[in-house]
């Protein structure tokens, strides 16, 4: 099936919402000089969407290109890297001598983090599941996040939460979170059983009503239950490795299996599949991947270079290693 022939305007568009998403994070900063930081929320928050839109609309309309996804990449740098660098830097660090450093500290990681996510999507996936799963607080979570001082303030008054030794230490923390090898939920592979569609809507719903009537503090709180749903993605994504058997199955067939396996540690049943079967199933996979269904190239790997010699007893027990899971995996 072709893909459809759309005008050279209809393509442009996703660019051009990637332009709109740098000129609104550049506002941010406009904003700030001129020391209405509740319009730097804002236009941080419409670079947010822009950014959230511009992959769909590129998809949608098969409009993607090299370009485009470069271009996403540096804008995301200016409105979610240096503009709340500046922003957090003019609002509560300008008169402290580490305020600068903070601000650079920031940028820096922002653009550490881009260029990891832009070489990651040039690699192989190690495990099945990886696309659920970003490395690290993506851009717009992490500028959202930093401002959340910014929020309480503008909500509640000055106050202890914003003192600049707090401030910098808050953004210090989230720029961590940033550079970090925590996997962090995508929202772009979840799904919504049809089930929870109604309740999804209505929550919703309340989410705009508090957005519009306390927005400030509706964003602290959603920026809070974001860094604290890392914790149970870092979880999920260490059950999701030491039990191959749900890698590929839906969502609800996950539950079902970690269901069983918390039932079983219950009654006190051994379980079925073991940490160290786990772990090997892995490794058969990783070399499956490698060197095809015969696990005997790994032989290969073990051969010392330049020499005619047979493998040692290392590469033999890997082989055995290898075999063994192998046939367990096929039981499976």
């Amino acid at each position: 099936m072709t893909a459809p022939n759309y005008r050279a305007g209809v393509r442009l568009l996703p660019n051009a919402v990637t332009v709109l998403a740098l000129c609104s994070g550049l506002s941010a900063v406009y904003f700030a000089i001129g020391g209405r930081f509740e319009l730097c929320v804002a236009a941080v928050g419409a670079a947010a969407l822009c950014d959230a839109l511009d992959g769909r609309l590129a998809r949608l309309l098969d409009a993607t290109t090299r370009i485009g996804a470069e271009l996403d990449s540096l804008a995301d740098l200016v409105s979610f890297g240096v503009a709340p660098a500046l922003v957090l830097y003019i609002w509560a660090l300008e008169g402290s001598r580490y305020g600068w450093i903070v601000a650079l500290v920031f940028a820096v990681c922002m653009m550490l983090r881009l260029a990891r996510f832009n070489t990651l999507l040039d690699e192989v996936d190690e495990f099945p599941f990886t696309r659920e799963f970003f490395v690290g607080v993506p851009a717009p979570a992490a500028a959202m996040s930093a401002g959340i001082p910014l929020y309480v303030t503008l909500h509640f008054g000055p106050g202890w939460w914003s003192a600049p030794p707090l401030v910098a230490a808050w953004a210090l923390i989230v720029a961590s979170l940033m550079v970090s090898r925590l996997p962090t939920l995508s929202f772009k592979s979840v799904r919504v059983s049809p089930n929870y569609i109604a309740p999804l809507l209505v929550l919703v719903a309340i989410a705009a009503a508090v957005l519009i009537t306390v927005p400030f503090l509706g964003l602290g709180i959603v920026a809070l239950v974001y860094l604290c749903s890392v914790p149970y993605t870092v979880h999920r994504h260490h059950w999701l490795t030491q039990h191959p058997e749900a890698w590929g199955v839906p969502v609800r067939e996950r539950r079902a299996i970690a269901r069983a396996a918390r039932s079983a540690r219950r009654l006190g049943l051994r379980s079925p599949l073991r940490h160290r079967v786990a772990g090997r199933a892995s490794a058969v996979a990783r070399a499956v991947r490698r060197f095809g269904d015969d696990p005997t190239g790994v032989m290969q790997r073990h051969a010392r270079p330049g020499t005619g010699r047979a493998p040692g007893p290392a590469a033999q027990s890997a082989r055995n290693r290898l075999r063994l899971g192998l046939r367990r995996a096929r039981r499976r």
